[in-house]
């Protein structure tokens, strides 16, 4: 086996009851969940026990969201197994961050709840949507998106899966085209039209806000969404512009590979990322860490 990278899970996932098994088993992520309702009163329950649409609201869904990011990794490291690296996919870098040493949990839950503001205040403003393109090559995609005004690549998961943010307006001649080409569109479960001009605002008010934090360079590398490279001593600069660029994931994994990297564990929620891996580094193994026993799983097959 060559070595470990821990991945974080992004928006689109997200379900009430998330983080809940961990809650309840590790006192450390127990200790983390309850320094965050005494921060942010009402998320503890939101996330257990709310309500679906309120939890895909952008400023509910980011600092839960991280919560059961940190939570799943918390435990996979207590239960014996260290990453070498790590990625998270949009707001999954700042759990990857915080789990890096980059800043404490706290902090980073404090950075994820500021996050989700500024990005739902910049949603509500402009009626913006995030949907997937498969079943084309991303240069089809990227053409078709430049036929139409409010429509940005956005996502790069994998050559086959693009995804986009558009404007609403776009949405169907957008998909109409797409068809056209043999492709399908499938909606994401997000609240707005992120990384895309959508959230110039919301990146700028973003930078102001790190200004007022520390970012340390991590003790393990962390690969950035928008450089596709590990974080230096950069953080804040990569974090503001993390929010209105692309993200870079299918070169993040490629370049994982490239380091030695050839198992992957998935800390967070559904099963986005571990399902792309196949079509990235086909000859690596990826596992899911949302659970108790899925980890158990983990441990057994890389025993």
């Amino acid at each position: 086996m060559g070595k470990i990278a821990f991945l974080f899970s992004g928006q689109g996932a997200q379900h009430v009851g998330m983080g809940k098994a961990f809650y309840e088993t590790v006192p450390d992520v127990k200790a983390l969940f309850d320094e965050a309702e005494s921060y942010r009163p009402g998320t503890l329950e939101l996330l257990f026990s709310g309500d679906e649409e309120e939890l895909k609201k952008t400023e509910n869904t980011q600092p839960c969201l991280y919560l059961a990011d940190l939570a799943a990794a918390i435990a996979v490291k207590e239960a014996g197994i260290t990453p070498q690296a790590a990625a998270g996919f949009s707001l999954g870098e700042i759990p990857a961050l915080a789990f890096a040493g980059a800043y404490s949990y706290i902090e980073g839950f404090r950075i994820a709840c500021k996050r989700g503001e500024l990005m739902g205040v910049e949603a509500k403003k402009i009626d913006a949507a995030m949907v997937a393109v498969v079943k084309l090559p991303n240069e089809t995609v990227e053409a078709a998106a430049k036929e139409f005004d409010g429509v940005y690549p956005v996502n790069y998961n994998s050559n086959g899966q693009l995804v986009v943010s558009l404007k609403k307006e776009a949405l169907k001649p957008f998909e109409a085209k797409i068809k056209e080409a043999g492709g399908r569109v499938l909606p994401l479960k997000v609240g707005g039209g992120f990384h895309s001009p959508f959230m110039d605002e919301a990146a700028k008010n973003f930078g102001r806000y790190l200004q007022t934090v520390t970012v340390f360079k991590p003790a393990i590398p962390v690969y950035s969404n928008f450089t596709a490279a590990p974080y230096e001593d950069d953080g804040k600069t990569l974090l503001e512009n993390q929010i209105n660029h692309p993200v870079y994931w299918e070169k993040i994994i490629s370049s994982l590979g490239k380091q030695g990297f050839d198992t992957f564990i998935e800390t967070g929620v559904g099963t986005v990322l571990q399902k792309l891996m196949p079509r990235i580094l086909p000859e690596s193994k990826a596992f899911s860490a949302e659970t108790p026993e899925q980890i158990l799983k983990i441990c057994e097959e890389l025993r």
